[in-house]
């Protein structure tokens, strides 16, 4: 017996499916968390980010630097509560533009078809043709060309938005396209076009929330995805470079002398270890909640 009530919207009800769904919840609660962190990183970090202790270089996990320090004596803890704010930015902001990006023109390849579809299929396939590191770095190279802005680092975090979001909308817009082909065959979709509706309000009201749920998932796992692209990014050079810290940056630091000093790599490792375990199961429910398939089987 269904549980949905007279008059209830799909995304209240979608709202208390995923209530139920206690896994869901908890990673829900901790993205808010890490979220609250880098916000209040200026409160919360026991240190500056950048401030040297050049009497606790290399220093072990203790009582005054819980995290330890790093080779120039600066406290892990407060340079990875900083790093969150880097991370977390690039890892949700360049999934919201290549969601934009890569919905609109896989819904407008899958809907109108035909010579339309083809042309602008073939231009993902060249796009995806290109090894992903090889266009990242591409258009890194490229924007870096560019002088438009001065700071170095904001120019090397936009620099790094738009090369990811420019690369991880490509497979977003071909399974948006296969859903998209799929779901316009059904009745309910002729029903809405016999009674006259456009174009665009059958793939938005009716296509677009009838493909969310391997949408969203596809979307976990490019937020996390994109935290480890920008890590390889600044292994390179292309990203931000010290004093600035991404958990990328100090996953990076950590690995070259993880043999010596192992809690380099231990701190960032587990905390895009947590953010990505986070972002996958919260996922894994917001498909169970917002697919109607799946809730008609609960």
């Amino acid at each position: 017996m269904s549980s949905k009530q007279e008059g209830q919207s799909l995304s209240q009800e979608a709202w208390q499916q995923l209530k139920k769904n206690r896994v869901a919840v908890i990673s829900l609660v901790t993205i808010v968390v890490i979220c609250v962190i880098a916000v209040l990183a200026p409160l919360l970090a026991p240190y500056p980010f950048d401030e040297q202790y050049l009497d606790q270089v290399l220093a072990a996990p203790g009582w005054r630097h819980w995290l330890g320090t790093d080779s120039l004596g600066r406290d892990m803890l407060s340079r990875l509560i900083y790093g969150a704010r880097i991370s977390m930015t690039i890892g949700v902001v360049t999934a919201i533009i290549s969601f934009i990006i890569g919905t609109a023109y896989g819904a407008i390849s899958g809907w109108f078809g035909g010579r339309v579809d083809a042309v602008m299929m073939r231009f993902v396939d060249i796009l995806n043709s290109i090894p992903s590191i090889v266009l990242l770095i591409l258009v890194k190279l490229v924007f870096d060309s560019v002088n438009v802005i001065q700071n170095p680092e904001l120019k090397a975090l936009t620099g790094m938005l738009l090369a990811l979001s420019l690369v991880s909308w490509v497979e977003l817009a071909r399974v948006v396209r296969g859903q998209v082909l799929q779901v316009k065959q059904m009745a309910y979709v002729e029903a809405a076009r016999s009674m006259g509706a456009t174009s665009t309000r059958m793939v938005i009201q009716h296509i677009l929330p009838n493909i969310a749920g391997p949408v969203i998932v596809l979307l976990t796992f490019q937020i996390p995805s994109n935290i480890l692209s920008e890590s390889f990014l600044s292994f390179l050079g292309l990203g931000l470079q010290p004093p600035f810290s991404s958990w990328g940056v100090l996953a990076n630091d950590g690995w070259r002398s993880i043999k010596s000093y192992p809690h380099l790599m231990i701190s960032p490792g587990v905390a895009i270890f947590i953010a990505m375990l986070a972002f996958n199961l919260l996922g894994d429910g917001l498909r169970d909640a917002v697919d109607p398939q799946m809730r008609g089987r609960a």
